[in-house]
């Protein structure tokens, strides 16, 4: 097991603490191995946390008894009698309000310091790298895979540490995916369950006292990451069954197959599992096929900036956001030919893009491992600079 060195104090401290944050931290700053450093390191440190339901509304309170100085919540939900049961910070009184407002009332009267940012509004692929850009650290205690995904990919493409938390029924689970020292939510579950085969709370239930539990454990992971102390939950997932008061941690590492995070993209339509799976080609296999009589057309969805440094000769060029939209307003692509062969810089776009042209008809498939895989076995077919030749004139 790693020591606590292992991994480095992601907050700096701040200044010296005032007379009455020392007071309220009293009892944490006699544990051992916590000092006025980390608990200085607690009130710099900028938290965001995704969702104000059941997990944030039980992991806000303790980050801000452990004197977190600011908070970030997101979401776009009111507050439910529904809701009670298990949001327990929440109240009858609050229905219907906001539920970053009713959080945030919680979170200062508890402590009128802490500075609570309230971000009402849905999390999407437009706006969590700006979002998460102002944060140290990133909670995500939604209830939904596109939700997981994002926070995952815009986590890894800022490099900021996401601690994730799930529950269902009377199971939770815990893990921290800080890339820069391990492996993320994709290298646990690559990609997502088919729709309807996992429950909601609203299907399934939930054990109210489960989101007390697992949302304390998000907080405790929290406290750890920023003040440096403990061992964090990096490559490992903890496991709780409510009902046989049993954990477990499993180990996980990163997988060597897994597809490189370059961008955001719509992640309800990857969770939907409404478009048809892409088709891959090899790097060799391609290289193969531009060799012979019978070469495939190839079309590149990068941005106009990457293909000036670096194509493939003779491919089309339309930039995956305005095939996006092109289908979206139901155009017609007639620059697109019956079968294609998609590429990019590694892989996830060209594989996005695959799978719409074959929503729309076109037999279609997209290189593996994107242009720097065709570079290592046929760097003679790369041509640079670009001509304007592409499937837009």
């Amino acid at each position: 097991m790693k020591s606590e060195r292992d991994f480095p104090a992601l907050v700096a401290p701040g200044p010296a603490l005032r007379e009455e944050q020392a007071a309220r931290a009293a009892r944490q700053l006699t544990l051992p191995g916590f000092d006025d450093t980390a608990q200085r390191r607690l009130a710099a440190a900028r938290v965001l946390v995704i969702g104000a339901g059941g997990l944030g509304s039980a992991s806000v309170p303790y980050l801000v008894g452990a004197g977190v100085g600011t908070i970030g919540i997101v979401d776009d939900d009111v507050v439910e009698l529904s809701n009670l049961h298990r949001q327990v910070t929440h109240t009858t009184a609050n229905i219907g309000l906001a539920k970053t407002t009713s959080l945030a009332q919680a979170a200062t009267a508890l402590d009128p310091n802490v500075e609570i940012i309230e971000h009402n509004l849905r999390l999407d692929s437009s706006n969590a790298l700006e979002i998460f850009a102002n944060y140290d650290l990133v909670i995500d205690g939604s209830d939904n895979f596109p939700t997981r995904y994002l926070t995952n990919d815009a986590a890894q493409l800022t490099g900021i540490p996401l601690i994730w938390g799930s529950i269902l029924q009377h199971h939770g689970q815990v893990s921290v995916a800080w890339h820069e020292h391990g492996p993320g939510y994709r290298d646990l579950f690559p990609v997502p369950p088919a729709p309807g085969t996992v429950p909601d709370c609203a299907a399934g239930g939930v054990l109210p006292g489960l989101c007390g539990t697992v949302g304390s454990l998000l907080a405790t992971e929290a406290m750890k990451l920023i003040a440096g102390i403990g061992t964090p939950l990096v490559g490992k997932v903890l496991i709780y069954d409510a009902l046989a008061a049993n954990t477990r941690t499993l180990e996980f590492s990163r997988d060597p197959q897994g597809t490189e995070v370059t961008e955001l993209i719509d992640y309800v339509l990857f969770c939907s599992g409404s478009l048809p799976e892409a088709q891959s080609i090899s790097a060799q296999a391609l290289a193969e096929l531009l060799a012979g009589t019978d070469a495939p057309v190839l079309l590149d969805v990068r941005n106009d900036d990457e293909r000036a440094q670096q194509h493939i000769a003779g491919s089309l060029h339309l930039p995956l956001p305005e095939l996006e939209a092109a289908i979206e307003s139901g155009a017609a692509l007639d620059q697109i030919p019956e079968q294609v062969t998609v590429y990019c810089a590694r892989g996830p776009r060209s594989q996005r893009a695959a799978s719409l042209l074959a929503g729309r008809g076109i037999t279609t498939n997209y290189l593996e491992g994107g242009l720097p895989a065709l570079a290592e076995v046929a760097p003679q077919l790369l041509a640079e600079p670009a001509p304007t030749e592409g499937a837009r004139s």
